[in-house]
């Protein structure tokens, strides 16, 4: 295993040109992970310059070793499975990615949650069409016309529509979802680092639609499909629901503040994560 903090290079890669990284974050997903990596197998037109990383965010099941026996069984030729150093919460686990897209040379950056509720084949449409060139961000809708929900409460159901509403009149701009586990970003965006003091738990999108807004990013929204079976959800309601309000109240007061404050529980300096394997293997100094 390799610690790829500050890496510049996987592979002999040289960055460069329109690479795409589809990153699926990991906790607690070992029945899932399995059929998350397959979809690409299902993938139509799967791009050569596609490339996978899983990031386990220190699961205590067996989510590392099922997604690696997952991605050594994949047709994607190049793939990454790393582990976060500690628990990094899943914004953490986001600003894991968005470092290793910019060290290793990715133009475009797409979300995909390791928990099986959506899916890679809603955002390749718009891939095939070029739509991700003319945009910072491609992003997920689970609550606009077009969109299918499946095991999804009416309650929860309800709650979203409310706070989208709310999130949009705050933001002046209309979010059909604050956050699926389904989007693309550019990966230039994040140069600045706008998005390393939101906080690193599940609200961590939250944060990012109000950023995107904020800092005059171009982002769209496309309708999914989205289904809760199996999953354990990390989630909860009421607790989620008191965040969003501090979240909001803290923007309402002040754009710049909000944007410059530290939302972080635990701030940190770094987000170090080990390499436990790579396909294909890295090029060693012997070898070069």
């Amino acid at each position: 295993m390799n610690n790829v903090s500050g890496s510049a290079e996987v592979n002999g890669v040289t960055p460069g040109g329109e690479r795409i990284l589809v990153f699926v974050p990991m906790y607690r997903c070992a029945p899932q992970i399995p059929r998350v990596i397959e979809q690409f197998a299902r993938l139509p037109g799967l791009p050569a310059d596609l490339a996978v990383l899983c990031i386990d965010n220190q699961s205590p099941d067996e989510t590392l070793a099922a997604a690696e026996a997952a991605l050594a069984a994949s047709p994607v030729r190049e793939k990454y499975l790393l582990r976060n150093d500690d628990n990094y919460g899943l914004g953490g686990s986001h600003k894991v990615a968005i470092d290793f897209a910019h060290q290793h040379g990715f133009e475009y950056l797409v979300v995909l949650h390791g928990d099986d509720q959506g899916s890679i084949a809603d955002l390749q449409p718009h891939l095939a069409a070029g739509v991700h060139r003319t945009v910072d961000a491609l992003l997920g809708a689970r609550f606009m016309r077009g969109a299918t929900l499946q095991g999804y409460s009416t309650l929860r159901t309800a709650a979203n529509h409310v706070f989208n509403a709310i999130f949009s009149i705050i933001g002046g701009q209309w979010f059909s979802d604050l956050g699926s586990g389904l989007n693309l970003f550019r990966t230039s965006i994040f140069a600045d680092g706008f998005h390393l003091k939101y906080a690193d738990n599940l609200t961590f999108n939250y944060y990012l639609v109000f950023g995107l807004a904020d800092h005059g990013h171009r982002f769209r929204f496309f309708p999914i499909n989205w289904r809760e079976d199996d999953q354990v959800s990390n989630a909860r309601l009421f607790s989620q629901g008191i965040r969003m309000l501090k979240l909001l109240r803290q923007r309402l007061l002040s754009v710049a503040r909000f944007h410059a404050a530290e939302h972080r529980d635990v701030p940190r300096a770094s987000y170090p994560a080990t390499l436990v394997r790579s396909w294909p293997a890295p090029v060693t100094q012997e070898q070069a």
